[in-house]
């Protein structure tokens, strides 16, 4: 599929050099990478605006830039080197929280109030059997994070302060989990929001790969089955979004370079209800996704291998891009950034 993107409306969802000439071709998307000065694996990110950005990752790196990637701090949280942050949400170039993965008391978050330069503590998991994945934060107060099935069921973490307290929710609204469900940490994208009450959660590792789907900021939840391979414990749904409560994302597959596992990605107009597999979708295991500011049917998937666009709300996908990342993500102001591993960020561009 050729990119039919018009300059007038994709120029407001990518940062642009220059204008392009009357008599330019088709325009065609790219990653400009900036040095961010690590070597860590970024699979948490959070862009802000267009001069805003977090990531965070392996190591227990947490990096900040204030002016478009030309440069970028790292104010990782003292004494958590042994950590990885998985997933980060950021309010504002002073206020971002960050989430830890990992068994028992490897499940952490911290929040910072001034750029970085200090950090709290303000959950550390006490079950031994809980797993944390993913956080989401429908504004600036009122965020969740989920962790793997305990006794059966997703556990599902709450803040109603900006994250600088946190508490369980009861178990009582989730489905059961399947033999082997999960979520997987892999881009920060297994629990997503959008509005100001739904939020969605991706699970994999079962027989089947599954979306659950909460109205209530997390209360009681609904499920429903996609066409994401699955049968594995490493194929499933990793990547979700949401355009609005009711037009959906998933990518996924399966992550070991090795196996030759179908592509998969599969669009949802109904809040996560139902899926649909997408008839051209993305060419390998993609765990990252995101939509494009404008136009609207327009969203960018990455993974190891490369980088695709969609066209048509995630129907088709065409790879516009080799490099490997892991996590993807727009701003407001319609600036696009990408990350991965061995330090790797990127700034969306248009040619």
């Amino acid at each position: 599929m050729r990119l039919r993107i018009a300059l007038s409306a994709l120029s407001a969802a990518v940062v642009l050099a220059a204008p392009l000439p009357a008599h330019a071709g088709t325009p065609k998307l790219g990653w400009e990478l900036k040095e961010t000065g690590v070597t860590a694996r970024l699979r948490g990110l959070s862009p802000v605006s267009r001069d805003v950005v977090w990531a965070s990752g392996s190591g227990g790196t947490v990096l900040r830039t204030v002016d478009g990637g030309r440069s970028w701090q790292n104010v990782s949280p003292p004494g958590t080197a042994e950590l990885q942050f998985r997933d980060v949400e950021a309010f504002d170039a002073r206020r971002a929280v960050v989430l830890s993965i990992g068994e028992g008391t490897d499940s952490r978050v911290y929040r910072t109030e001034d750029g970085g330069r200090t950090w709290a503590e303000t959950f550390r998991n006490d079950e031994p059997r809980a797993f944390y994945d993913c956080m989401a934060f429908f504004d600036r107060r009122h965020g969740l994070a989920m962790s793997d099935p305990v006794d059966g069921k997703f556990r599902i973490l709450s803040t109603e302060d900006g994250g600088r307290s946190w508490r369980v929710l009861p178990p009582a609204g989730m489905p059961p989990a399947l033999p082997g469900e999960a979520g997987f940490a892999a881009s920060g994208q297994c629990l997503v929001t959008a509005g100001d009450r739904d939020v969605w959660l991706a699970s994999g590792g079962a027989e089947r790969s599954r979306v659950f789907h909460s109205r209530d900021r997390g209360r009681t939840w609904t499920v429903a089955d996609t066409p994401i391979p699955a049968g594995d414990p490493a194929r499933g749904v990793f990547g979700l979004a949401f355009r609005d409560p009711h037009r959906g994302i998933a990518v996924g597959g399966d992550y070991r370079p090795d196996q030759q596992s179908p592509s998969a990605g599969a669009v949802s107009r109904d809040g996560g209800a139902t899926w649909r597999a997408a008839g051209t979708p993305p060419p390998a295991y993609r765990s990252g996704v995101t939509w494009l500011p404008y136009p609207p049917f327009a969203a960018i998937a990455v993974g190891p291998s490369g980088s695709d666009v969609t066209h048509s709300g995630g129907r088709s996908w065409e790879t516009f891009d080799g490099g490997s990342f892991d996590t993807v993500s727009c701003t407001r102001d319609a600036t696009c950034w990408a990350a991965g591993e061995q330090g790797r960020v990127a700034r969306l561009t248009l040619t």
